[in-house]
Formats: C-alpha cells, sequence, structure tokens
C-alpha cells in the first residue's frame, strides 16, 4: 500500500503544471515551460519522498499542448535525460505514478473528432509515462464517458475504440467508476469484454453504488489488475459537509479514513487522496496506513 495525492503540492512553493495562451506558443516559451515544470516535478517528488508519500498523479500540464496540432517540438527528445532521471528517481525509490487526463478526452464519444482528439491526448500522456522508462504500473485513468441515451450501446462502443488504441496506451489505462453515470459493475462489465482494469473510487461508489459494499466492490477491482499492472488502484475522498453531491472534502477525516482501511483489508491497494489540501492530507493518512501490514515504506 501507498498513499498519494494528485498533481500540486501546495508546500513548496512552485508548479509542474505551468503553461500559457496557445495565441502566444513558440517552441522557446515551451521549452522553457516545460524545464521548468519538470524542475518543480523532481522538487515535488523529493519532498514526498521525505513524508513517504510514494504514490503521485503527474499533472496533464506537464508538456502545455502536447497533443494539439501547433505543437511539432520534438519535447521528448529535447528532454530526454531529464525525463529518465525522473523515472530512475521514482523506480529506485518505489514510488507509483498515475495520470488522469481531463473530462474532454471521451473514448466513447458518438464524434469521430473528438475521439480522435482524445486518442491523441491519451498518446501524450502514454509518451510521458514512456519517456521516465516506467513499467505498466503506471496508469492513465480514464472515465467509461458518456450515456448518450443508450448506456448499452455507449459501452460497447467504449469497447470498440478501446479495442482499436495503440499498445502504448492499452498497457496504462485503466476506467474507473463515476458519480453518476457508470458504477463499479458497469465498468467490471467492460473488463469482462476488454481486460481492462477498473481503478476504485470509493467516493463515486458511496454515491453512485452498484449493489455491493466497499469491500466488495474494492475487492472485485482488484482481481482485475494482473500481475503486470501492479495492485489496484483506489481514489479515495469524502463528501464535503453540505455541499453538493460528488463535491470533495477540504481535509482528510481521519476516522472515516481509519474506518475505511479496516472496512477493505485485506485488500491490498495503492490509494490516491483526492482531498482540497493535497500533501497535508497525504501526510496524516501516511501516519494512519503506517500501522496497516499492508503500508510499504520507501526503497532505496
Amino acid at each position: 500500500m501507498k498513499i498519494g495525492y494528485p498533481c500540486i503540492n501546495r508546500s513548496i512553493g512552485c508548479s509542474s503544471g505551468r503553461t500559457f495562451r496557445l495565441a502566444s506558443y513558440s517552441g522557446e516559451r515551451l521549452e522553457e515551460t516545460v524545464r521548468e515544470n519538470l524542475r518543480c516535478l523532481q522538487e515535488i517528488l523529493r519532498f514526498n519522498l521525505r513524508e513517504c508519500i510514494l504514490f503521485f498523479r503527474i499533472t496533464s500540464d506537464l508538456v502545455p499542448f502536447a497533443s494539439h496540432p501547433a505543437c511539432t517540438a520534438a519535447w521528448e527528445e529535447t528532454f530526454a535525460g531529464a525525463f529518465a532521471d525522473l523515472g530512475q528517481f521514482i523506480r529506485g525509490h518505489g514510488m507509483r505514478i498515475s495520470m488522469h487526463p481531463d473530462q474532454f478526452v471521451i473514448i466513447n464519444a458518438k464524434d469521430p473528432g473528438i475521439v480522435e482528439r482524445s486518442v491523441a491526448e491519451l498518446r501524450y500522456h502514454a509518451a510521458v509515462l514512456d519517456a521516465m522508462h516506467l513499467d505498466g504500473t503506471a496508469k492513465i485513468q480514464v472515465h467509461v464517458g458518456g450515456v448518450y441515451g443508450d448506456r448499452e450501446a455507449s459501452m460497447q462502443r467504449f469497447c470498440r475504440e478501446y479495442s482499436r488504441l495503440d499498445e502504448s496506451i492499452l498497457r496504462r489505462l485503466v476506467i474507473e467508476n463515476d458519480d453518476s453515470r457508470y458504477t463499479v459493475a458497469d465498468c467490471l462489465r467492460i473488463h469482462e469484454e476488454t481486460g481492462i482494469p477498473v481503478l476504485f473510487d470509493a467516493f463515486h461508489h458511496e454515491v453512485n453504488p452498484s449493489g455491493t459494499g466497499v469491500a466488495e466492490a474494492a475487492d472485485l477491482c482488484s482481481a482485475t489488475w494482473r500481475g503486470k499492472d501492479g495492485i489496484l488502484m483506489t481514489d479515495y475522498s469524502t463528501p464535503f459537509p453540505g455541499g453538493r453531491k460528488g463535491r470533495h472534502a477540504e481535509s482528510l477525516d481521519a476516522a472515516h479514513f481509519s474506518g475505511f482501511l479496516a472496512e477493505t483489508a485485506p485488500t491490498d491497494m495503492d490509494i490516491m487522496l483526492e482531498i482540497k489540501d493535497k500533501e497535508a492530507s497525504a501526510r496524516l493518512a501516511v501516519g494512519i496506513a503506517c500501522r496497516d501490514g499492508r503500508f510499504r515504506p520507501p526503497a532505496g
């Protein structure tokens, strides 16, 4: 078990997702921005290691506009050394990495243009992880997509488009249950047809259940991950008190998290905290999880 948080560290004073307006795009501007983003990512990972936070979701903005036709820069070649160094650090300390493209990535869209742009964005995400020389346990998570008035047809469309993806994407792509459209049961059906691993989102399962408890749902999702995929990835949060449906909490509820760990034992998983205060909650979660037999300290 590893504990992590997504994309942004609020303690260190830099961002690995700096970007700029497309209208001001230039090769020089891109190179300057990517260099700073990679430098900050290294700083975040070093911070995380000190805190025993070994799971991290890298921002999709690491290389701005990488999947846009305007980007013709050979960023993989230009920054090959920096990416390789990051990967060596990650592997050397037993860390795990994920990425989560924005919601405009819709594999089962009815519009072929949206599918084409979605695939281009997935190629970029896979290229980032490949540039770090990370194995197939580094994953790219997406939602199934829209329902478009016909759930069955939309699920079949996802399966069809999934089968056409590049191998570089297929080895990394996972789907998660969402908070309104596709449940754990729906995702498991897609897995049965395609073999795609199912990431378990515990909060989404609470607001969009499928007839199973948290422990059983986590166990069913875990069974979809093969050895080369690594152990189950789980997104964890709790609702914002009095907030709209699906809004995430500002900070970790220690008692709820402790209960979640107890309820899901002995299923092993790496837990991504989708909580607003990021590394602050991750530190607290590590302090709780380190008493759990599934928790693993840093390597190296």
